[in-house]
């Protein structure tokens, strides 16, 4: 018969609640920096959990409005679990990292997808569509998530941490904040924002440390919105269950850190908070390569995709061009973004036709399981990229037909409380 001695459960490392403001609670820090000290520390070949808020740190409600992501804070985002040092990692190293598990909390069986404000956020379309706040809520029911803001579609998620990586150095640090502040003293103007500078605002690190460190952090602290050598947020959703990946190791014990966990998102995120945002549970287990940075030539990570994916063969493709031809018309060299905006604005207008309103089907190709591809890239003067919306996802057919396509009602997503779009 089965015992209790012969069964020993796998240990959380960091432990958090999915209903307390993430400024609130130990194990989690909203910067990058080498003196952020390891929360934790595991040793190569253990299996551990890693309990993980949403990424605004419970900013986001269960409700019917888009009032609190007009409101959200982007100082206080992407708030990590961690970091977790890994026994015997160095400088050098490269840290091997299984993610063997990405779960939904229990009590927390839903999540969200948000189109920001322009001013507060942006997103693939920030100035195009002159973002309002709108967003989705999403119920999971096992690995389906459906939406009462987006009636008629229902898939199969891909759950994954948007943000994972190592510690940078001072060095790596100090690099990133340079040439990233000089992109934005380049583009000092610019609405959204090109980069984010360090800013002590908002600036958290949840454990006991000195004051003057706690200081530095905040002044010099990498942001966490973009992905860089060390990983990152990358988002990538194929980074997913049963995928192994290779970080490089900047720091003594490599200092993992982990968040913005995701139930589901397309390639591309489009809408910047755009997959299934959700808090929850990722299992992980690490090794170490010795002097793997030089023997991978790892300039930054490298993974296996996950060998867990939903199942739709049968998809609905939409080209684009590096022609903005939704805008001025403006003809562009090998711009892979300009296309791949195209081939999105392309599915955006076909799915209005069908009876979304722009503001759902900006959603639901954020979200959805929806895959991206460069075509080519080497004909002169346009790049061609594809997006292609699986076709099983819908409880309707939106296949072209002689007679054109069924425009149906499907309401609205959550706006916000004035009505301002």
């Amino acid at each position: 018969m089965a015992t209790q001695a012969n069964s020993h459960a796998h240990p959380t490392i960091v432990s958090v609640d999915p209903f307390v403001p993430a400024d609130q609670q130990k194990g989690l820090h909203n910067r990058w920096h080498p003196d952020i000290p390891a929360f934790a520390s595991v040793k190569p070949g253990e299996v551990f959990k890693v309990e993980c808020v949403d990424w605004t740190g419970a900013q986001i409600g269960n409700n019917d409005t888009s009032d609190d992501i007009r409101d959200v804070d982007l100082t206080k985002i992407h708030n990590l679990s961690g970091p977790i040092a890994v026994e015997g990692a160095e400088p050098g190293d490269c840290l091997v990292v299984d993610i063997l598990d990405v779960q939904p909390f229990e009590k927390m069986p839903w999540g969200y997808t948000g189109i920001f404000e322009l001013e507060n956020g942006g997103g693939l379309f920030a100035k195009e569509f002159k973002s309002r706040a709108a967003k989705a809520i999403w119920d999971f029911h096992g690995v389906y998530a459906s939406s009462r803001h987006i009636p008629g579609v229902r898939f199969a998620g891909v759950s994954h941490p948007g943000l994972i990586g190592t510690a940078p150095s001072a060095e790596l640090l100090a690099t990133w904040n340079e040439r990233e502040c000089g992109l934005i003293d380049m583009h000092a103007d610019a609405i959204p924002p090109v980069a984010f500078a360090p800013n002590p605002t908002g600036s958290y690190v949840g454990q006991d440390i000195p004051d003057d460190v706690r200081e530095k952090i905040g002044k010099e602290g990498a942001r966490t919105i973009p992905g860089r050598e060390h990983g990152g947020n990358c988002d990538i959703k194929n980074l997913s269950r049963g995928s192994r990946c290779y970080f490089p190791v900047f720091v003594p014990g490599a200092n993992l850190s982990v968040g913005d966990l995701h139930f589901s998102q397309g390639d591309g995120e489009l809408t910047f908070c755009g997959a299934i945002e959700m808090a929850g549970i990722i299992t992980f287990s690490t090794s170490i390569i010795k002097g793997g940075v030089e023997k991978f030539a790892l300039k930054q990570p490298i993974f296996l995709p996950s060998p867990i994916d939903p199942l739709y063969s049968s998809k609905l493709v939409f080209e684009g061009i590096s022609v903005d031809y939704h805008g001025d018309g403006k003809q562009y060299n090998m711009d892979a973004t300009v296309a791949y905006k195209q081939a999105a604005l392309n599915a955006i207008a076909y799915l209005e036709k069908v009876g979304d309103t722009r503001e759902q089907a900006y959603l639901l190709l954020s979200a959805a399981p929806v895959e991206s591809h460069v075509g080519a890239i080497v004909d002169s003067p346009n790049a061609c990229v594809t997006l292609a919306i699986p076709l099983g996802i819908f409880d309707h057919d939106i296949l072209p037909k002689p007679e054109g396509l069924t425009k149906r009602d499907f309401g609205q997503c959550a706006v916000r409380s004035d009505g301002v779009l």
